[in-house]
């Protein structure tokens, strides 16, 4: 069973920034684009690098371990890894890309809610 739980002020994050915090045990990325609210895990699925040190440009999160880029609407991966196409197809061969875990947010009373 999931809950929505508090993460956060709305009116402490603003526009084209993100915040990590921890839910329930789970790292989490909170993110605020487009006059909307957005979570995903702040751990990208490649090897495990910290988004929210990463570049945020509109709905796009870039890792800043290697480069992989997810959308935060849906999690889905952009770009996985940056470099040359003969170092992404050995990469890609080795460890599949995967998306970003996403997580329902709704907002209530000025309050983040998360469903974890």
């Amino acid at each position: 069973m999931t809950d929505f739980v508090e993460a956060g002020k709305a009116s402490e994050l603003e526009e084209g920034t993100k915040r990590a915090v921890e839910v329930c045990g789970t790292r989490v990325l909170l993110i605020g684009s487009g006059g909307k609210y957005y979570a995903i895990s702040n751990r990208c699925p490649h090897l495990g690098g910290n988004l929210s040190q990463g570049h945020l440009q509109g709905t796009v999160v870039t890792c800043p371990v290697h480069g992989s880029q997810f959308d935060i609407t849906d999690g889905h991966v952009i770009r996985w890894l940056k470099g040359s196409r003969p170092l992404q197809a050995i990469s890609k061969m080795l460890k599949r890309p995967k998306p970003v875990a996403t997580y329902e947010v709704k907002i209530a009373d000025n309050k983040i809610l998360v469903e974890i």
